[in-house]
């Protein structure tokens, strides 16, 4: 919703539930408000992408996004090594995850010769340390700054770990998308996949301090938050844009 009338609009989406690791897209419909062509690529990470521009004025922008998704009981990795790309990409700091001295301090202080038990060890430690307070961050909240803090939300959580495996030299991937709380309650959500020599990829939710169980549903993957907002976009116009956003997931 704008305040305004815009001239133009182009919004890029990341709402297309993944296909692989052994979660299944059975069913994918996107409407737009005002209606126009929608396109689609995949990007890097191997995440659905669909986009498109409103060249006329208007001041109220829809998206509509409906899925059928089947998810697995315990998260099933279908790639087991990294090319050299990925593993610079999950391996490098990023703006929200830095490498600084304090996230170092922080992840060194729980590492062991094994690499599984040091990223348990990571989504324990976050969990019993930081307090889940909505308000606390922002969107635009890095992982040190969290830290700092000592609280934050899902996507703090996985800020810091991503920061914690890789200074440890754990190749860690963020994740985004749904997760469905014993059918209570529904939201965007975000947790972390560490990848572990000779065994793959895992996936771990510190906020909640468990693993992906079937209540998750996987919606697009990348080096941090940057590379995975559901929406984004620009606009032409002198307005101010106020963002709603609603979540419903219904199991069968």
């Amino acid at each position: 919703m704008y305040d305004h009338l815009i001239s133009e609009a182009y919004t890029e989406m990341r709402l297309k539930p993944l296909d692989a690791d052994g979660q299944r897209c059975l069913a994918f419909n996107l409407v737009t408000e005002p209606q126009d062509a929608v396109l689609r690529y995949t990007d890097h990470f191997g995440n659905d992408v669909h986009y498109f521009d409103v060249i006329q004025s208007h001041q109220r922008l829809v998206v509509a996004a409906t899925s059928e998704v089947l998810t697995p009981e315990s998260f099933l990795t279908d790639s087991f090594g990294l090319s050299p790309l990925d593993e610079f990409n999950y391996l490098s700091p990023t703006v929200y995850a830095p490498h600084t001295p304090e996230l170092t301090g922080f992840s060194a202080a729980l590492t062991s010769n094994d690499p599984l038990q040091t990223a348990f060890a990571i989504m324990r430690a976050l969990h019993e340390t930081l307090v889940y307070e909505k308000g606390a961050t922002d969107v635009k909240t890095t992982a040190d700054k969290a830290l700092s803090l000592g609280r934050g939300v899902c996507q703090d959580f996985s800020h810091i770990m991503l920061a914690a495996c890789r200074t440890q030299m754990l190749p860690a991937r963020y994740v985004s998308g749904y997760l469905f709380n014993n059918g209570h309650t529904a939201a965007s959500h975000a947790w972390v996949d560490v990848l572990i020599p000779e065994r793959g990829w895992i996936s771990l939710d510190p906020t909640h301090n468990r693993e992906q169980t079937g209540q998750y549903v996987r919606v697009a993957v990348g080096r941090d938050y940057a590379d995975v907002p559901p929406t984004r976009g620009i606009f032409k116009g002198n307005a101010r844009e106020k963002m709603d956003v609603k979540v419903s997931v219904t199991a069968f």
